[in-house]
């Protein structure tokens, strides 16, 4: 047949439409889901779970790669450009408000419900994110060295670390990296507050002051507890902070169940556990998630379903709470689901987020780069020198508000 230019440019329009339609239509009906994650050391595991839920249920499971260093720049640009996935991760606070467009209401999810309190993403009163797992941090001890029943305040932790000194053990440490250093033990003063954002809103705009806040003036006479009465952080690196610890030479760190691995070659002879940062009587860990779930609200209908219904197997399906616990390490986040693979430090983790004793982490909010910027030489100046509390918390109030443009 014959084809003039006028009718190939028509057939050409046609069949473009007609591909156009039946991706569109194929992209809502395919039995799919695509997932990007920025958990780049449990991609396997993922891709693995993936396999096992389309043995189970037909469904396919495409999981994207990436290489974890501009993972959050390449989800903007595919949410942005319409080409993203179904399923992402990002991390909570700061990064699920610059996203919270795409962010789907995850409140009707069955397990939702079951979720530890505390855990979950909301926005507007909606629930937009689900966690991964969850880490706490406070202080790591030695039980032979230290009963945390009787270390409630800032009195019985001076007690501690004099004790502990006069025995030639140092009695509390910490170490020279930015978060180990103040961006950690900073979050208390924060978290314990009745409206954590609330203030923290307030002190950016200056309208608040740390120097005038009670609960920064209790953390400044804790560290300068921890100057006067320990070794110098700033000569001590995460390595060795950790080792000293696991061979007795120090009876608690400032750490998070993360730190468990590097006890391993050490072999430590004493039990260990994980104990609230005791300022203005604190009685709570700091207990939050490094990333969580979210579904594009912006993907169709069916395959919102289906990314919903590969999350309820993966947190309550035999396979998928085993692929959680075993395969992927995670502490369980989901009431009544039992992990026998937990080390004591995320044990502890657990328990407390399971009796709701937990507190938020502040750094989820800080300002972009304070903590390496502007805090830690505040740090570094006060372990090297006799700043006073006035001081220190001068000095704090004056690199928040350069932090944030002031």
């Amino acid at each position: 047949m014959k084809v003039n230019g006028r009718t190939a440019l028509f057939f050409g329009i046609a069949l473009s439409l007609c591909i156009c339609g039946c991706v569109k239509k194929d992209g809502e009906e395919k039995n799919k889901i695509v997932i990007f994650q920025s958990k780049v050391e449990i991609t396997t595991q993922l891709e693995a779970a993936a396999k096992a839920y389309q043995a189970e249920t037909g469904v396919e499971v495409e999981v994207w790669g990436t290489t974890g260093d501009d993972y959050f720049h390449q989800l903007r640009t595919r949410l942005a450009t319409d080409q993203g996935p179904t399923l992402f991760s990002m991390v909570p606070g700061a990064e699920a408000a610059e996203v919270g467009n795409y962010l789907e209401n995850l409140g009707d999810l069955p397990f939702a419900g079951n979720i530890a309190k505390g855990l979950v993403e909301k926005q507007n009163g909606k629930i937009v994110g689900i966690p991964y797992t969850m880490e706490g941090f406070g202080i790591v001890y030695n039980k032979n060295l230290v009963d945390p029943a009787l270390v409630r305040d800032y009195n019985a932790f001076v007690g501690l670390l004099s004790q502990a000194k006069a025995a030639g053990i140092n009695g509390f440490g910490l170490s020279q990296e930015s978060y180990f250093l103040i961006g950690h033990i900073l979050n208390t003063p924060f978290a314990v507050m009745p409206d954590m954002q609330a203030y923290m809103e307030k002190l950016a705009r200056g309208e608040v002051k740390m120097a005038e806040t009670p609960e920064f003036q209790e953390f400044a006479r804790f560290y300068v507890a921890i100057r006067d009465f320990s070794y110098n952080p700033l000569e001590v690196n995460y390595d060795k902070e950790c080792g000293d610890f696991a061979t007795g030479k120090t009876a608690a760190i400032h750490q998070g169940n993360w730190c468990y691995g590097m006890f391993a070659d050490y072999k430590p002879d004493f039990e260990m556990g994980l104990m609230p940062f005791p300022l203005l009587g604190n009685d709570k860990l700091a207990v939050s998630v490094p990333a969580i779930w979210g579904i594009n609200s912006q993907a169709p209908g069916g395959q919102k379903k289906l990314a919903k219904d590969f999350l309820t197997w993966l947190y309550t399906s035999p396979t998928g709470i085993r692929y959680l616990t075993e395969e992927f390490g995670f502490i369980p986040v989901v009431k009544d689901v039992i992990s026998t693979t937990l080390d004591p430090l995320s044990a502890e983790v657990s328990r407390y987020a399971m009796e709701g004793k937990i507190i938020p982490w502040a750094t989820n909010y800080y300002p972009a780069g304070i903590v390496d910027v502007h805090l830690v030489p505040v740090a570094q100046r006060f372990f090297t020198s006799k700043m006073t509390e006035a001081e220190f918390l001068a000095a704090l109030d004056t690199a928040w508000a350069k932090a944030n443009g002031r």
